[in-house]
């Protein structure tokens, strides 16, 4: 059974790693609803949580069924991030999650995320104080080191232990990488092994089936995984990736699901943001949902030109009934 700290996750827990935008209440409770085990917020910038920014307090609504879930931080202060510990736990999280990974220029750019890899005492030093000031378990989500020529990742996890850090997550990759090649995850297998590290270690890059996840498990032996951007518009991922690993199989999805599914979080999205907002948002969702249609381009510009939720559920109604009637052509 992992643990954070003294919080049960399961025996192979299945997180949904955070993405900006993305893993907002609506996208991470249908997550939950198929299968995730671990929910982590957006990321939110400290500096806007102690100006008491409404965007960013809004990225920390959680309903209860989500538990366990983590508020995840960032930025580059050692005080804006020591005081926005405070603001968080009013959000009360199981855990706060400090995000030593994002590699985007807006954020890594600015010495926060994975730019303060290069500057490893004082990632140490803000993290100890972020232990010592929250009353819950503080985790840390980061990547091999900053480039090619500085992978620290394996002694940095150990010293990320001893400043308190109840768990780590790994992405397999560098800074300078930012998304592109292929996740290196056996430095993640190197810092699990290390004989000296206690914490579970969780791995993170690449993860896009179920049977990846499962390779994952068998060949790097970490405590559990991160998905993220095969979870968009794929829910099911989480549940087929554990019907994969207790039976050896898993379902697939019809097309009615996928509509079914798709319509459920845009109503979820518009309940939590309003109808303006929630129909131009959900516009980044709809190719994911429907990846892989044949003859799906009839729909794709309505879905993502329409204005209104009416137009988008007729536009929904259509796809069901299109699909219902027509066969993939031989």
């Amino acid at each position: 059974m992992a643990k954070i700290s003294n919080i049960d996750i399961g025996d192979f827990p299945l997180f949904l790693s955070p993405m900006d935008d993305v893993t907002d209440m609506p996208f991470r409770q249908l997550c939950k609803r198929h299968g995730a085990d671990v929910l982590i917020s957006e990321f939110i910038a400290s500096e806007a949580l102690i100006r008491d920014a409404e965007k960013s307090r809004r990225k920390m609504c959680f309903a209860d069924f989500e538990r366990p879930l983590g508020v995840q931080i960032f930025g580059n202060s050692l005080e804006a991030m020591s005081q926005c510990v405070d603001v968080v736990m009013e959000a009360n999280p199981d855990f706060i999650d400090v995000n030593w990974g994002c590699p985007v220029r807006k954020v890594a750019g600015k010495g926060s995320g994975s730019g303060m890899l290069k500057d490893i005492p004082k990632l140490l030093e803000i993290t100890a104080a972020l232990v010592k000031r929250s009353p819950v378990p503080v985790t840390v989500k980061t990547r091999l080191g900053y480039d090619d020529s500085d992978k620290p990742i394996v002694s940095l996890a150990e010293r990320l232990q001893d400043v308190g850090v109840a768990a780590i997550s790994i992405h397999g990759r560098t800074k300078a990488q930012m998304y592109r090649g292929t996740a290196d995850w056996t430095l993640i297998a190197e810092t699990k092994a290390n004989p000296r590290l206690h914490i579970p270690v969780f791995g993170n890059g690449d993860i896009a089936s179920p049977e990846q996840a499962l390779e994952a498990r068998r060949r790097y032996g970490v405590d559990g995984i991160l998905i993220g951007r095969a979870a968009i518009g794929n829910p099911w991922i989480f549940e087929q990736t554990k019907s994969l690993m207790q039976s050896g199989a898993y379902g697939t999805v019809s097309v009615l699901d996928r509509v079914e599914v798709c319509r459920q979080h845009l109503l979820a999205e518009v309940d939590f943001k309003g109808e303006r907002q929630a129909v131009f948002e959900m516009r980044k969702h709809y190719g994911a949902y429907f990846r892989g249609l044949f003859d799906f381009k009839r729909f794709r510009i309505p879905l993502v030109t329409v204005a209104s939720l009416p137009e988008v559920l007729d536009v929904l109604d259509a796809v069901s009934d299109y699909y219902a009637t027509t066969s993939r052509p031989e």
